[in-house]
């Protein structure tokens, strides 16, 4: 793995919520709508290993690796580094798996909604709730929840919700 400077990397400002299990067929009427799964790991930290997470992303049939550290400045705020890797770069990241973690698979919907990207995360371990969130230019912005959508409560800053949490919790909020 090539080293990088997280200190440059670019912002990424995100506000997510918990929301009731989704009515898939709603989603998939929403403009920009496309789905993708995902298989997300989360790396340990050692030696020089700086950990981070990996993604195997299936979508139209077609598979990518992708490499993401992030460094958290604020509960909505942080530095985000991403590259894609090839699929034996990814094996090899695999034996840096973080322990007593699990693999998170998900369905991701992706959808267009007042002007704003939405992904909304449907997890293997959840069968009455999901996530949602979307990326936005500043923290004072305010996220209009779409309408097929029902909002149990705002997430951003309860790290319970954050998916390297639950990947230690195998999805149980604690």
């Amino acid at each position: 793995m090539e080293t990088f400077d997280i200190r440059t990397a670019p912002l990424e400002i995100e506000r997510r919520f918990l929301i009731e299990y989704p009515d898939v067929d709603a989603l998939r009427q929403m403009p920009g709508y496309r789905v993708r799964h995902i298989c997300q790991t989360y790396l340990r930290s050692d030696g020089d290993f700086v950990g981070g997470r990996i993604r195997k992303v299936v979508e139209d049939g077609r598979t990518s690796y992708i490499y993401t550290y992030k460094e958290r400045l604020t509960d909505m705020t942080r530095r985000e580094y991403e590259k894609e890797i090839s699929f034996e770069e990814y094996c090899d990241l695999l034996t840096h798996k973080k322990k007593h973690t699990i693999t998170i698979e998900k369905d991701r919907h992706i959808f267009d909604y007042a002007g704003l990207v939405y992904e909304l995360d449907v997890y293997d371990f959840w069968d009455d709730k999901a996530s949602l969130e979307a990326e936005v230019e500043s923290e004072d912005v305010e996220i209009p929840i779409p309408p097929c959508v029902t909002l149990i409560k705002e997430v951003t800053d309860d790290r319970r919700y954050n998916n390297s949490r639950l990947a230690m919790n195998r999805g149980v909020i604690e």
